[in-house]
């Protein structure tokens, strides 16, 4: 961690609302004035698209499933480097995954293959949304370097069912492909996605209360009026509850460290919960400058 230059992490799996958490904090940072540098998760895989399917294919023939969230497959070294710099000097490298063709007119590189590395720096803090900001293997410890660590963690089926829809919708794949990738990549989910979110400080939880029972056969995906939201404090100590509860219309406290809350008022939620958060690590900055 670092009071002169602090990093935001949001983590979460393949299909987990990642984005719609990011989305929120630009909100926060527009409206606040705070310049932020972005890193991505994907830029940080170790394979392009192709050569993927090939070590896919080549692990599966003696018998091993491999997949992007296990730790071999990115180059979780690089990023812990990229954090460490960063909260060192303010500094650090990116590069972007490029997904589709939308992604490769915007940054003049092929769908599946990274663009160059290219050098940030001059911002009040660091953003970071993937798979593995919390990761903590024999080799990197990703979590120590991060002073606001959230977890995007809908429960299982919900997260099934979000992936299979949006890579059937954006990606092309059949149900049948999007079935396949989660059975393969589940046993690295234990291993290395679930452990990062008991080291997490906040966790959002959307839980449908609509019937999930079969992600795979799901017509369409719960919306947030169907569903409630668990929000987890490591530390509820610092966190000003009877406020939350009076700006947040039906919510509850289920734990002395747990908030539930209406799935619809998720924006709202994080907006209450991010923005004073934002402004202390601000303030700690300052008073370091």
């Amino acid at each position: 961690m670092s009071a002169r230059y602090p990093i935001i992490s949001i983590t979460g799996s393949s299909g987990a609302g990642t984005t719609t958490v990011k989305d929120t904090f630009e909100k926060i940072f527009k409206r606040e004035n705070v310049s932020a540098s972005f890193i991505e998760g994907d830029a940080f895989h170790r394979y392009d698209r192709e050569t993927m399917r090939r070590k896919i294919a080549d692990e599966k023939a003696r018998g091993v499933d491999f997949t992007h969230f296990s730790a071999e497959a990115n180059e979780l070294e690089i990023l812990e480097s990229v954090f460490a710099e960063y909260g060192r000097r303010g500094v650090g490298r990116t590069r972007h995954y490029v997904h589709d063709d939308a992604e490769a007119a915007k940054y003049g590189a092929e769908p599946g293959t990274f663009t160059n590395w290219e050098e940030f720096g001059d911002s009040d803090l660091l953003f970071y949304e993937g798979l593995h900001g919390c990761a903590v293997t024999d080799t990197v410890n990703l979590a120590q370097h991060c002073d606001l660590k959230i977890g995007v963690v809908p429960v299982i089926n919900l997260e099934w069912i979000q992936k299979i829809h949006r890579d059937k919708a954006t990606r092309g794949y059949s149900t049948e492909a999007v079935t396949d990738t989660i059975l393969r990549r589940m046993p690295d989910y234990v291993h290395y996605i679930c452990p990062q979110f008991s080291l997490t400080d906040i966790n959002f939880q959307r839980v449908p209360i609509v019937d999930t029972s079969n992600p795979f056969i799901a017509r369409w995906i719960p919306t947030h009026a169907e569903s409630i939201l668990v929000i987890r404090f490591a530390k509820p100590q610092s966190i000003d509850f009877p406020y939350l509860l009076s700006m947040l219309h039906n919510s509850f406290m289920s734990r002395a460290n747990s908030i539930v809350v209406p799935g619809d008022k998720l924006d709202l939620a994080m907006q209450l919960i991010f923005t004073p958060l934002i402004h202390k690590l601000l303030e700690r900055k300052h008073r370091m400058s």
